[in-house]
């Protein structure tokens, strides 16, 4: 990780939340694996970009790098303890000079799973470490643990949504310093699966064959919301597990926003709708929804349409609302009557002097 972070993304220090997360996805568009068959070039690309989204897609991880640059994420153990441990003797910023004092064995390894019921695979890269230990960790026993030989940090990013490349970096913590046996990671999930919840099976691949480990996505998570799985961490020396995050990514959908549990869109009505008023079919994403449109609406005004929000988390009964802000759709190929019909409403509507 030697690379400027904000120069592999293509965006200045100062970008936003948005734009950090724009560039990531047009750049993984561009060299993802299954784009890019064979090509190995695209193949360390893609695994670079999703580094630095990594990093400066957490507020926290991204505090540290303009602090310190990469070397807090290099070192091997809680990015964090480095904060601690270095904040007093180290100065500067996120310009990759810090070296590496990384721990491992220097190995690498690739695993492929084959295609799963959604047609896609997994792939991971391991980076030092034995990837049978990481798995034990990572899941308890559904894996050979390694009997707490070591202490490791681990991060890594599961989707099911198709072939993606993900790494797991693990290296020994420094004696004396706290550990988390909690163990945290990304699912991207659509907007219409944030919306009514889904299933989603995350496949991993080991020496001793697939894993898969199903999770159940609550109708109506909010993005940045994380779902907790117990007892999936690491190993604690008295037997018992950690659990694992997964912190939610929902997608953008085209012509929709969420607020909450709101859902907030647009919809065009014909201009003599918007006259006299009638009946008009307004977008939901639980279908179209006819509407009752009030006589001399105006364009920007909403509509609220009750219940037709996502679930509200924690009380499925209950659901938010939608808001639908009108356009009016103003006709632009007049026949010569109409076009009459309009110039008499126009000279009418004149005031006298």
């Amino acid at each position: 990780m030697t690379r400027n972070l904000y120069d592999v993304l293509g965006i200045s220090k100062n970008a936003s939340d948005n734009d950090i997360k724009k560039a990531y996805r047009k750049l993984a568009r561009k060299y993802h694996p299954d784009a890019n068959p064979g090509d190995r070039q695209a193949e360390a690309r893609f695994k670079e970009i999703g580094e630095a989204y990594s990093i400066l897609s957490d507020p926290e991880k991204k505090k540290l790098y303009d602090r310190f640059g990469s070397a807090p994420f290099e070192y091997g153990g809680d990015p964090k303890d480095y904060e601690k441990t270095h904040s007093g003797f180290f100065h500067g910023g996120a310009d990759g000079t810090y070296g590496s004092s990384g721990f491992g064995n220097g190995g690498t390894r690739f695993y492929s799973s084959g295609p799963d019921g959604n047609g896609g695979y997994r792939t991971f890269h391991f980076e030092g470490g034995d990837a049978e230990d990481i798995f034990g960790d990572l899941f308890g026993n559904m894996f050979h643990g390694n009997n707490g030989r070591h202490d490791r940090s681990w991060s890594y990013r599961a989707s099911s949504q198709g072939p993606d490349f993900d790494q797991f970096r693990s290296g020994f913590r420094n004696a004396g310093q706290p550990q988390s046996y909690d163990l945290h990671s990304d699912l991207t999930v659509s907007f219409d699966e944030s919306v009514f919840g889904c299933s989603k099976k995350l496949r991993f691949q080991t020496e001793q064959g697939p894993q898969i480990l199903e999770v159940t996505v609550p109708a109506g998570i909010q993005d940045g919301k994380s779902i907790r799985l117990r007892g999936k961490g690491r190993r604690r020396s008295n037997g018992s597990y950690g659990d694992l995050l997964l912190k939610v990514h929902v997608e953008e959908k085209a012509g929709y926003t969420r607020k909450g549990s709101d859902i907030y869109t647009s919809a065009r009505i014909p201009f003599t709708t918007a006259v006299f008023g009638g009946e008009a079919s307004l977008p939901t994403v639980y279908g179209p929804v006819k509407c009752k449109i009030p006589a001399g609406i105006q364009s920007g005004n909403k509509i609220r349409l009750k219940n037709k929000g996502t679930p509200v988390p924690g009380k499925p009964l209950e659901h938010g609302d939608e808001y639908v802000t009108i356009e009016i759709d103003v006709p632009k190929n007049l026949t010569p009557e109409q076009r009459r019909i309009l110039r008499e409403f126009q000279n009418a509507s004149v005031p006298t002097a």
